[in-house]
């Protein structure tokens, strides 16, 4: 089992000219040592306008500024917001060739349809449409990441004609594809499209066993590839925060975690949020009490290495491919972060490591039995007529 970091780089107010800055610089130098510890992924989110919740609105810069601090560390885009509304196919597809070129191959393509009204809105998309919007966007960037030159598309949401997209990826055919997950249904949709599975929801280690079966039985079943390979894996999120005070560690992550739960909260439930006003962390610490995260209802990697330790191996009994934890939330400090990834890294991930070095071989078998049959199954690419496809000079005829 593999264990990754994830950043929506939040930040509560109130903010200075210096804020966003160090923020950012912050998040660098924590990615740059979880690299040499041995983390096998570092995901960034896309948001737009979740002020104070998630500044992480272009994770594609971010993720280059990443690539050149680290060396081994998967890349991982988590998510790109795929309707095309939000972000055109053609764009993403060079952004991620692009970042995968000069990652020497770590980038990790995690697409997802937007969330919160606050977001889709800005955008005018609506929630009614988002999923249907996503799925012709995946369709349309996995082929123009493949085809030389890309054959053209005609759809209700991307209408696009022949055009050789550059760069191409440096890995073939394509990164690796995943879908942002926070129910069974969208976990049960990854496996029938081939996509791995990011579940951005804290479920105990017995339920995250339980979509690890459905996952790989539909996966075998059913699969009808999205994309030109297939990427069989899920990913679950936990809570983390070492320490060994874990009493410490505890209280700590109680507060500012609670902060992430209530933001998620603030944009998708209950607040009407006023752009450029509303003050989300003061209203938190009002009540802050009321949105900790209950102790015992969310699964977390929270307290000593031991303790830490003993919540993974639940996970990696279950079949999890991967634990992304949450760190970075409200207004914990860089040096506690800093601490707590050098003590996690030094005295608990290197069992884990070892350990899944030997599944390796094992899983490329599976891997490789699976997509045999699944990409026998992929349906043929619905290619207009475009006939006469040649680009002539503005003038000549």
């Amino acid at each position: 089992m593999k264990v990754g970091g994830f950043y929506e780089h939040q930040i509560p107010r109130p903010w200075d000219r210096e804020s966003e800055h160090r923020l950012f610089k912050d998040a660098l130098d924590q990615i740059e040592l979880i690299d040499k510890l041995g983390f096998g992924y570092v995901w960034a989110t896309e948001h737009h306008f979740l002020e104070e919740y998630a500044h992480s609105s272009a994770p594609e810069v971010f993720l280059a500024a990443v690539s050149q601090r680290t060396k081994n560390i998967r890349l991982g885009h988590g998510i790109v917001q795929m309707p095309p509304l939000i972000n055109h196919p053609a764009r993403i597809a060079e952004r991620i060739a692009t970042l995968d070129l000069v990652s020497d191959g770590r980038v990790e393509f995690g697409t997802g349809e937007g969330a919160t009204n606050c977001e889709l809105n800005g955008f005018q998309l609506t929630q009614e449409d988002k999923r249907e919007a996503w799925r012709e966007g995946l369709e349309v960037v996995t082929r123009m990441m493949v085809e030389e030159p890309f054959l053209g598309y005609e759809g209700k949401w991307v209408n696009a004609p022949v055009r050789n997209i550059v760069p191409k990826p440096y890995q073939r055919p394509h990164p690796p594809l995943w879908l942002a997950c926070s129910r069974r249904e969208t976990i049960l949709l990854a496996a029938k499209l081939g996509l791995g599975a990011l579940t951005f929801a804290f479920v105990s280690p017995e339920e995250a066993g339980q979509w690890v079966r459905d996952y790989y039985s539909t996966l075998e079943r059913e699969c009808e590839p999205a994309g030109y390979a297939i990427n069989p894996q899920i990913a679950v999120m936990c809570p983390m925060l070492c320490d060994n005070d874990g009493d410490r560690a505890r209280e700590i992550a109680s507060y500012h975690h609670g902060f992430f739960m209530y933001g998620l909260g603030w944009y998708a439930f209950f607040a009407e949020h006023e752009p450029g006003k509303s003050r989300l962390w003061d209203s938190y610490e009002k009540n802050p009490h009321g949105f900790v995260m209950p102790e015992g209802k969310i699964p977390d990697c929270i307290g000593t290495p031991e303790q830490i330790r003993s919540r993974l191996r639940e996970f990696e009994a279950q079949g999890v491919d991967q634990v992304v934890f949450l760190s970075q939330a409200g207004k914990i400090k860089h040096e506690t972060l800093m601490s707590s990834f050098d003590l996690f890294g030094r005295e608990v991930l290197p069992e884990f490591i070892e350990r899944d070095h030997k599944r390796e071989a094992e899983k490329k078998a599976l891997v490789a039995q699976i997509a045999e049959r699944a990409m026998a199954r992929k349906p043929a690419s619905k290619i207009p007529d475009w006939g006469d496809t040649i680009i002539r000079p503005a003038g000549h005829h």
